[in-house]
């Protein structure tokens, strides 16, 4: 382990089995663990059997306790940084610390670990080749419209993080940007108990979560299938790229790696080709 160094150390976001053996040795060593919250961490520390002290780092306290972590590292102590679950700085403190950090030249090395985002695009079902990460939206209703409005042509997976008491409303206004039929998925209580991954347009997830009220609390990823191109959406560089690519390799190979380069359907592209050909 290195000295004068800048730890961000990914925790389980649910099943505490999902620690890496990593993780622990490096709470075990730092010096001090700064977390979001000192009773909910030290649960975590006390299960896995690391007696580090804790000092507290959160949105309401960052800017003021930054140079004070800073000044400890600057004298050799290593320090640690987790979050209450997954992936520190993911729609988490931390921010300030690292550019501060690496402002200071102090290491800053990650520790590997869960998050929500990916875990919960890795079942999806939906393209994951290309994915944007939006965090939690506006809490009232105007400024998520919005928000949502300027996302309404993305091409690529949309993830959002929501809240329990806004789930509906939120799926709500999903529904009036992205329309009833678009795909996606809700991702409830990822790795505990009562998981659930639910995958269906936005209408029927809708109606489904609005009528079960259990399935209303917990932890929320929503993943929102990005908007399919339509024929005439092919612009003169899709087709540069196609064109390029049929110089190299057969159509099929050429139309499923421009779709991939894209956004565009293969389908679409092949049948480009195909008339290029003639």
């Amino acid at each position: 382990m290195n000295p004068a160094c800048l730890y961000i150390v990914a925790t389980p976001i649910g099943n505490l089995a999902d620690i890496s053996e990593r993780a622990v040795q490096i709470l075990q060593k730092v010096d001090l663990i700064a977390v979001e919250d000192t009773r909910h961490s030290g649960k975590l520390l006390q299960h896995i059997g690391v007696a580090t002290p804790m000092t507290a780092l959160h949105e309401h306290n960052e800017s003021r306790k930054v140079e004070q972590l800073i000044e400890r590292l600057s004298t050799g102590e290593s320090i640690a940084l987790i979050s209450d679950a997954g992936t520190p700085l993911i729609s988490d403190p931390g921010y300030q610390l690292v550019k501060a950090a690496l402002a200071a030249e102090i290491k800053v090395s990650p520790i590997p670990g869960a998050s929500a985002l990916v875990a919960a695009l890795s079942v999806s079902g939906l393209p994951s080749d290309a994915f944007i990460f939006e965090g939690f939206l506006p809490n009232k209703s105007a400024g998520r419209l919005k928000k949502l409005g300027m996302l309404a042509d993305e091409s690529r997976t949309l993830i959002f993080y929501e809240a329990p008491h806004r789930i509906v409303a939120c799926l709500q206004d999903m529904q009036q940007v992205f329309g009833a039929e678009r795909k996606a998925v809700v991702a409830r209580e990822l790795t505990k108990t009562f998981e659930t991954i639910k995958n269906d347009s936005l209408g029927n997830l809708l109606v489904w979560i609005e009528a079960d009220a259990n399935q209303q609390r917990g932890e929320f990823v929503l993943l929102i299938q990005g908007k399919e191109k339509e024929p005439s959406t092919v612009d003169t560089e899709a087709e540069f790229i196609l064109e390029t690519l049929m110089q190299e390799l057969p159509l099929k190979q050429a139309s499923q790696l421009a779709a991939k380069i894209t956004g565009i359907k293969k389908n679409t592209l092949y049948q480009i080709g195909l008339n290029k050909k003639q």
